[in-house]
């Protein structure tokens, strides 16, 4: 598997925030639109430790050929989400707008089981 990965990056709450992009090297641009989007994601649960993001080419021929994979590490608990779209930008959006789903329902859980 070849690919680079751009380390650790601490955000806000110190969660640490780490991307890799397989096959392709990733513009300095689509990385900071990335992070600016995985940290609003802290604000939904101030518990998640960590974020693993994995972006991808796949078969060049399709359209929608782009893939962002987020993993959320919440105490104990990983979420995940995967999604494609013709651009990364837009993948990044859909795949973010499901881990805040899943990450809202992880927290309503435990307000449930709290009381």
């Amino acid at each position: 598997m070849t690919g680079r990965a751009y380390g650790f990056t601490k955000c806000k709450k110190n969660m640490k925030v780490d991307i890799q992009s397989i096959h392709f090297d990733a513009d300095i641009k689509l990385l900071a639109f990335i992070k600016h989007k995985i940290e609003k994601v802290n604000t939904f649960h101030p518990g998640i430790k960590s974020a693993d993001v994995y972006l991808r080419l796949e078969k060049d021929s399709e359209k929608e050929n782009k893939a962002v994979e987020v993993k959320l590490n919440l105490n104990g608990t990983d979420l995940f989400a995967k999604e494609h779209a013709s651009t990364f930008e837009a993948a990044t959006d859909i795949v973010l707008d499901k881990v805040i789903a899943q990450v809202k329902k992880h927290k309503d859980r435990l307000v449930a089981k709290s009381s």
